[in-house]
């Protein structure tokens, strides 16, 4: 499989930010895997994560998946990605602005809901999912609003399931639907495909997740794109 997306998986399995077992999701689905970003919760562990967001995207703009000019990050877990990204670009030799959105404007010193460059120019989203996605859609709907263009998303994992209840489930995942809601390209990390692979991949540390080898295929059958 791709080795940045192996490396991506093993480092989120040692940080415990990818489980596999059995697990409720918001949906209320039964899922043999979890995936929680927000326990990238160290120095150490956000610095790295942003160095795989920072080489998926410039990986991306090779290939001619993704042009951009700064990065935006959506409130809350998307200030942190977003940021971190910029340094891990700079650091890459890819030295770009970035900018994140307050809930509430300020009305009193620099005011408005903008902090960081102003938005100008493509401007790519930074976060960590996309499940519903109304934080990436107010972002596209703020950038445009503010005469910039919004050039991609950026996520850790794309699930690449089908959303809606059990009885009638969408024809599309939530990625498929923001892209075609809104005509902006999504690039992630790694995603279901990628855990498939990884399960069958040799590594010393799929070893542990074989069990739940069937019930990934089972939830793949049933709900996924």
């Amino acid at each position: 499989m791709d080795p940045l997306r192996r490396q991506f998986i093993e480092f989120a399995l040692q940080s415990g930010v990818l489980r596999f077992g059995e697990f409720t999701t918001k949906a209320g689905r039964k899922s043999p895997y979890f995936f929680n970003a927000g326990l990238f919760c160290r120095g150490s562990t956000l610095g790295r994560l942003a160095r795989f967001y920072a080489q998926t995207l410039l990986a991306a703009r090779e290939a001619g998946r993704v042009k951009f000019d700064m990065l935006f990050g959506p409130a809350y877990k998307g200030i942190t990605l977003a940021s971190s990204t910029a340094v891990a670009l700079a650091e890459l030799g890819h030295d770009v602005g970035f900018a994140f959105n307050r809930k509430e404007a300020k009305d009193h010193g620099e005011g408005g809901v903008i902090v960081g460059t102003p938005l100008a120019g493509r401007v790519l989203i930074v976060d960590d999912v996309i499940t519903e996605g109304l934080a990436k859609r107010e972002s596209v709907q703020l950038i445009r609003s503010l005469g910039a263009e919004p050039a991609g998303v950026v996520i850790a994992l794309d699930r690449r399931e089908r959303t809606g209840p059990d009885d009638a489930l969408s024809a599309q995942s939530a990625v498929q639907a923001f892209e075609q809601a809104f005509g902006v390209p999504i690039v992630a990390i790694a995603d279901f495909d990628d855990l498939i692979e990884f399960l069958d991949s040799g590594s010393p540390l799929a070893v542990p997740a074989q069990p739940y080898r069937s019930a990934m295929q089972s939830y793949r059958s049933r709900y996924g794109v």
